[in-house]
Order: C-alpha cells, then sequence, then structure tokens
C-alpha cells in the first residue's frame, strides 16, 4: 500500500505543466482566464492525479445541477448557488481532463452538449415554477424567456455546424449565464435583475450568432 501511495506521488502531474484554461469568447472569458489561471491548473492536476474519467464529471455535473433545481424548488437559494458553482466547475473540468487524456471525441462532445442543455432546462425550469408559484408573473416569464433563448443560442450553433460553419463567437455564453445565475442564487433580492440581464444579453447573442451563421452561409 506504502508503495503504491508513493509510486502515485512521484507520478503525480505537475502543476506548471498544466494548460491555462481555454478562452471563452464571452464577455467574461478573458478575465476569467486570467483570474483562474493558476487555480485551474492546480485543481486539473489534482483530478488527473486522482484518475477521474471525464464522462464521470459530465455526470456529476447533472446530478449537482438536478440538486441545485430541487434547492430552487425549496427556497435554499444560497445554498443552491454553492452547489452549482461545483456543477460548473465539474463542466468546465470535464472537457481539459479529456483534452489532457487523449479522450476527446465525437461522443463526449454529445454528451456533454445534451448534458449541458437538460441542465439548462432543470435551473431556469425550476426558477419559473418558483416565480410562478409566487404569483410573480414577470419573473416567471423572464425565466421562460432565458430558457428558451439560451436553447435557441445552443440550437444555432449546433445547426450551423451541421452545414460546415464553426460558430463560437457569442458576447453572453453559458460561462455568462452560470455567473450571472449565482449572483441572482447568492445575493439576495438580485434575481429580477439577473433575469432581465440573462433574457436581453441572451437575446443580443441568439441574434449575434444568428447574423453570423446566415452570413456564413453566403460566402
Amino acid at each position: 500500500m506504502a508503495k503504491a501511495r508513493d509510486l502515485r506521488e512521484r507520478e503525480a502531474p505537475k502543476v506548471r505543466d498544466m494548460p491555462a484554461p481555454r478562452k471563452s469568447e464571452g464577455a467574461a472569458g478573458g478575465a476569467m482566464r486570467q483570474i483562474f489561471k493558476w487555480p485551474f491548473r492546480a485543481a486539473l492536476a489534482f483530478l488527473l492525479w486522482t484518475g477521474i474519467r471525464p464522462w464521470q464529471l459530465t455526470f456529476l455535473s447533472l446530478i449537482l445541477n438536478v440538486a441545485v433545481g430541487w434547492l430552487i424548488l425549496g427556497g435554499r437559494w444560497a445554498l443552491a448557488g454553492v452547489l452549482l458553482t461545483i456543477a460548473g466547475l465539474c463542466d468546465v473540468f470535464d472537457g481539459s481532463v479529456a483534452r489532457h487524456r487523449g479522450e476527446v471525441g465525437r461522443s463526449g462532445a454529445f454528451l456533454d452538449s445534451v448534458i449541458d442543455r437538460i441542465s439548462d432546462m432543470i435551473l431556469f425550469s425550476a426558477l419559473f415554477w418558483v416565480m410562478a408559484a409566487r404569483h410573480q408573473p414577470v419573473e416567471a416569464g423572464l425565466a421562460l424567456t432565458t430558457l428558451v433563448v439560451s436553447l435557441s443560442v445552443s440550437q444555432v450553433r449546433a445547426e450551423a455546424e451541421a452545414v460546415g460553419l464553426t460558430l463560437t463567437e457569442g458576447f453572453f455564453q453559458r460561462l455568462e449565464r452560470f455567473l450571472a445565475l449565482m449572483i441572482g442564487l447568492m445575493v439576495p433580492h438580485t434575481m429580477f435583475t439577473v433575469l432581465v440581464v440573462l433574457t436581453a444579453l441572451g437575446s443580443l447573442t441568439l441574434l449575434q450568432r444568428s447574423f453570423l451563421a446566415l452570413r456564413g452561409t453566403r460566402l
């Protein structure tokens, strides 16, 4: 046992050898990449040392998002925000672990994309349900609109890739949605403002991607 542990310690990945996080094309991507460059490398080295597989992180993200939805329905929003943070990290690191291990493939990308959409549906459906139960029709409508917009943004990208286009641009993407939603859950009395921002900037991103996709098909 001691020998096996010593072997694992000698083979542990070095933090300095880990790649920096991939830059997102969204509004917060560049800043988040610089701020969390070294924490990201340390966390990635630890995950690689544990031997966890990318699909395990993907499903853990889904399980945590289900728990977040349940907590939202139960009114425990602060705890939901904490779990959402962990779920978002799992969603970030599954791809990073896969790339480092050389396990990137279409099946993994497909699974990750599907689970991301399911997670969005769980979170914003839970918010819609709560707002409707509280007789807050404006907030409920915004939660539902945000869900439709977020799914539409992803659908535009999928359709663009189906005709051979690469479409990663977008001012307000999944990372920005996660950050905004975490604020809404963890900071009291901010959810209405967050939902307005999610709806407005999400709609702007949908228009942006649709324009780029149409322009790309004409070239």
